[in-house]
């Protein structure tokens, strides 16, 4: 009994020193990771930025188009019922002569 007393606390201290050199050693491979993970993040968001400006231009041209197309639309959507609107015209007069 004596033997358990004296050693098992000695030997639970071992495994606890080990498990705690263990658990250092893994957390600083896991700064070193994070920091290889930063760096990374930052050359994406670097690379983002040179195309933000690419985007930007294609967006500044798509809207151009945009209000090109919807103009055109509205001019031709006019015309079309400026004609529907003089035959009806045509037809109301030519009602009310007859009557």
């Amino acid at each position: 009994m004596n033997f358990l007393n004296f050693y098992l606390p000695v030997l639970l201290y071992v495994v606890g020193i080990i498990l705690l050199v263990v658990l250092i050693i893994l957390g600083i491979r896991l700064l070193a990771v994070l920091e290889k993970f930063e760096r990374v993040i930052d050359n994406i968001d670097s690379k983002i930025n040179s195309l933000n400006s690419a985007f930007c231009i294609l967006d500044k041209t798509t809207d151009g188009l945009a209000m090109i197309s919807d103009t055109v639309i509205i001019a031709i959507s006019n015309i079309i019922s400026k004609i529907f609107n003089r035959k009806k015209n045509k037809i109301d007069k030519e009602e009310e002569t007859n009557e």
